[in-house]
Order: C-alpha cells, then structure tokens, then sequence
C-alpha cells in the first residue's frame, strides 16, 4: 500500500458527516451516567468477576439495529470495562509493561502501531518486496527507514499514516470494549501521536505547511471518539532511553541519524508539557520512573486506589463517557465502532494542497497502479484471490474487519 494513495484521492465528505457525528456525541452526553464502571479497576486476582453475554465477534458479525435488540451492550459493562493508555519514550519499555498489565488486569492488549500494518496482507505478502520497481514517491517508507532517512521525501507522509493507524487500534479498542465489555490496555494513542509529529517538526524533519496537514487530519478525526479512562506514561531521562535503545539491539537504530539527543529531548519536553499537561483534565493520570524499570504489582495497586466515580457529567473528566442510562444509546456508540469503522477513517481524507511531499505526481500513481496490478500478490483484494481463496463464485463481500 503507497503512502501517497491516501493523498491524492478527490475528496467529497467535507465536515458534513464529522458534525453529524459530533452532534450524536453531544446528544448522547445529555444523559445521567449509567453507573456501570463501580469506584475502581480490580486485578484478577480479587475480582468477582459478574455472569455477562458471551463476547460478541465484532470483527466477523456486523452489529446492527436489529442485532442491537436481542444483543444489549450495558450487560456486558462492569467497573473493569475501560480503556488504558501506555505512553513513553522510544524503547522506554512500553510493550512489555502494557502486556504484564493487561494480564494481571485480564484486559486486552492491543501493540502499537507498526507499518507492517499497510505493507503486509492478509496472506503475509509485503508489499515492499517493489521498492526497486516503484518511483520514489511511491517507494514504502516504515520505522527502519525513519531511523536512518529522517528527511525522506516521505517522511510527513509516514508520520500522517502512523495517526492513522493509532487512530484505526483505538477504535479497535472502543469496538472491543464495547462488544465484549473486557477492559483494554493500548500502547499510545492518536493524542499522543502529535508528539512525535512536533519532535519531527522541531528538528527539521517534516516542513511546516505538512506539519499543518498533519494537524487538520487530526482536527478532522480526533473529536469522533471516546477518550480514555487512564493513561500511565513511563519516564526515564534521555542518557537512559539511549542505554535501551543500545540494549535492545535493533541494527536501524544503531546510529541513527533520527534518533539523536535532541530528537529524544524533544520527544520528553513535548509529552510533558504539551500531552501529559492535557491529559489529567480529561482522564485519570499516573506517571512512573522508568528508567531500570518496575514493578507492575505496584502500578496495578495504585490503578485499585483510583475513584472513577467521584464526577458528574458536568466535569470534563470522563465526560465522553456520560452516555446516558438507555441501552439504544450504548448501542448507538457501539454500532459506531464496531460497523462503522470505515465512516471514521473516510475523515482522514482531508486535501493537502500546499504540501507537495503529500501528494504523489500522477505518473508515479499510474507507475505504482500498474507494478501493483500485474502482481499475482497484490492485485486482488484480501478474501478474493483466486490462488488463496476457493468457492469465490458465491463470494459477495470480503472480510468484515477494517484494517485502516
């Protein structure tokens, strides 16, 4: 999948369907909180865990109104029914901590967001296997290749793709919370994306006029979904974050031109005085020396002490998640997510007009159309290959599951 597709497709949606949407949210906020969620998340390990409906396959079933009247959603919500957010520094330690939370939480784990997402189908086939056939502009770029070619022509692009991706696993997360009423652990976010966006930005990596599309796929996307319930970041100071990077032995980051002390610096100064500043007003917040490391037990014994009920819908903290006491309201909410996937991820459709390294030339698309459609691999799309795929004569649609 090029980095470019995306931009240079004729944009019709406007504002019109993200104001519709918003205007559900703000209806849907008019009720009293249903009290679901009890005063606070309890480990596995002394949870009394309620009988609720089997979790429903959200990525194969669509979930709509008629659905909706047999399949209820608040009887799948319990005080462990939330969203938590892991955020850090590069190698800071994220995954493993979030995945050792998630277990003692019995949460789901959901790993951030890689390119292998756009350039691997569902078959396994990489698409940067053309890099050689394909112009420039259309050549892959991922987290290898930032780590070594800061200042590609493809850089903003990438980083444009990576909120999208984040975007795409938070909304994976809500859907799954939703369907199954199990709580989840997410490493980073689409808030917390725009750090690294501005880190780039300071150091010289992306220009101003893509860091200010950048900004209005953002404006255009953030406010359709529900912000979560913790977020807990993982500091340690910029001579510690290169031991891990050193340790960890990843050969694109050894040396790297990207990740240079003020690229690290600038990451730390952003998510603290930008991110984190904001985060406590909507969300519950802890913060954790990082730097050899921790211990979960202790993490989850602070997360038991927090008070998620101590507001009302008059605060903003937690207010996404006034929905109201009335099951077609969660089922809305729920549709919205688990069906409707493809709607929200349209608004990244936004014009980058004065952002050359946006948009790919059309001689480089009609290259890249004509690369990718004589490769047995990639000409079709997922579900439909012939040489993968049997019974396609009475094949009507393809998987259900929306990737990005």
């Amino acid at each position: 999948m090029s980095l470019k597709l995306l931009n240079s497709s004729i944009i019709r949606l406007g504002n019109q369907y993200g104001s519709a949407l918003s205007d559900g949210f703000l209806k849907a906020k008019t009720g009293v909180i249903f009290k679901v969620y009890g005063a606070s998340i309890t480990s596995k390990a002394f949870r009394e865990v309620k009988k609720k409906p089997a979790p429903f396959p959200y990525k194969e079933k669509t979930y709509g109104p008629i659905r909706s009247l047999f399949d209820k959603t608040i009887p799948r919500l319990d005080e462990n029914s939330k969203i938590i957010v892991v955020e850090g520094s590069v190698a800071v330690g994220k995954t493993d901590f979030a995945k050792a939370l998630a277990e003692d939480l019995d949460f789901y784990h959901i790993e951030d967001a890689t390119m292998d997402i756009v350039y691997k189908n569902s078959y396994g086939d990489d698409f940067r296997v053309f890099d050689h056939k394909l112009p420039l502009s259309m050549q892959s770029y991922d987290e290898k290749k930032f780590c070594q070619e800061p200042k590609h022509l493809n850089t903003a692009a990438y980083q444009i793709w990576m909120y999208r991706l984040r975007y795409s696993l938070y909304v994976d997360a809500l859907a799954h919370l939703l369907s199954t009423g199990q709580g989840v652990v997410i490493e980073r976010s689409p808030w917390s994306d725009v750090v690294f966006l501005e880190a780039m930005y300071k150091n010289g990596y992306i220009s101003k006029n893509a860091r200010r599309g950048y900004l209005a796929v953002k404006k255009n996307t953030i406010n359709l979904i529900l912000r979560p319930h913790l977020v807990i970041f993982l500091d340690a100071p910029v001579n510690k974050i290169k031991e891990k990077i050193k340790s960890r032995g990843y050969r694109h980051e050894e040396n790297s031109p990207a990740l240079t002390d003020q690229y690290l610096q600038d990451l730390e100064d952003v998510y603290k005085t930008e991110y984190l500043a904001k985060v406590s007003s909507y969300a519950e917040l802890l913060m954790y020396d990082w730097s050899e490391g921790g211990d979960v037990e202790v993490v989850v014994e602070d997360i038991e002490r927090i008070d998620f009920e101590g507001y009302t819908m008059y605060d903003e903290k937690f207010q996404d998640w006034f929905i109201g006491n009335k099951e077609q309201d969660w089922a809305e909410i729920r549709n919205r997510y688990a069906d409707k996937k493809s709607s929200l991820m349209h608004m990244m459709h936004v014009p980058f007009l004065d952002a050359p390294e946006l948009v790919a030339p059309g001689e480089d698309i009609a290259e890249y159309n004509n690369i990718i459609n004589s490769s047995p691999q990639f000409k079709y799309s997922d579900g439909f290959n012939p040489n993968r795929e049997s019974n396609l004569l009475f094949k009507i649609s393809g998987p259900k599951y929306v990737k990005y």
